[in-house]
């Protein structure tokens, strides 16, 4: 009789060991199918696109700037029509498509944020994006009375967001496949 008793306890005790680590597999191979779509849907493009987009505005920046080396919006002497052609062939050919990419990133994919809410900055990009597309509505009708969108760019704030994001989405990917750091520690 007790032989039959620790054969039943001993079955039942592996039955639940086995039944917990196939649920702990499975809940890990959950949050690494999660983090895999982060990374390839949300915070790898995004930040792609904020690091490409930095350097090209670098690039411009250096080309277009001042012989002071500041930019002729920030210049007590307004840009001239040449500057400000200049700018919206930059505007309409380069800067803004990146940044629309950036929204529709967002907007697409605002089910993979980490956070419980959307991110001030999000919406920040998200509304400096709207703020231009009006500016180049009006360029193609004609009017350049407005070079920027009325909601400024966050610039450092975005790249810092998407990098932060993009980082702690790599660690824990590698955390979850099981790699160890390869900085001499365990």
């Amino acid at each position: 009789m007790i032989t039959w008793v620790v054969t039943i306890v001993l079955a039942f005790v592996g039955y639940t060991v086995t039944y917990l680590n196939g649920l702990r597999l499975a809940q890990r191979q959950e949050r690494l199918a999660r983090v895999n779509r982060q990374l390839s849907e949300l915070y790898g493009p995004l930040f792609a696109l904020t690091e490409a987009n930095g350097r090209i505005f670098g690039a411009f920046m250096e080309r277009h700037a001042r012989s002071d080396g500041r930019s002729p919006f920030v210049h007590e002497l307004p840009p001239t029509e040449e500057e400000l052609a200049e700018w919206r062939l930059w505007v309409k050919t380069v800067f803004l498509p990146n940044i629309q990419r950036m929204r529709d990133l967002v907007i697409k994919h605002a089910d993979l944020l980490g956070e419980a809410e959307m991110p001030a900055i999000l919406l920040q990009l998200c509304a400096h994006v709207s703020g231009y597309e009006i500016t180049v509505a009006r360029w193609e009708r004609g009017s350049y009375g407005e070079h920027q969108s009325v909601v400024p760019f966050p610039s450092e704030e975005i790249a810092g967001y998407a990098r932060n994001g993009f980082a702690v989405l790599k660690r824990e990917q590698g955390r979850l496949l099981g790699r160890r750091r390869n900085d001499g520690r365990s």
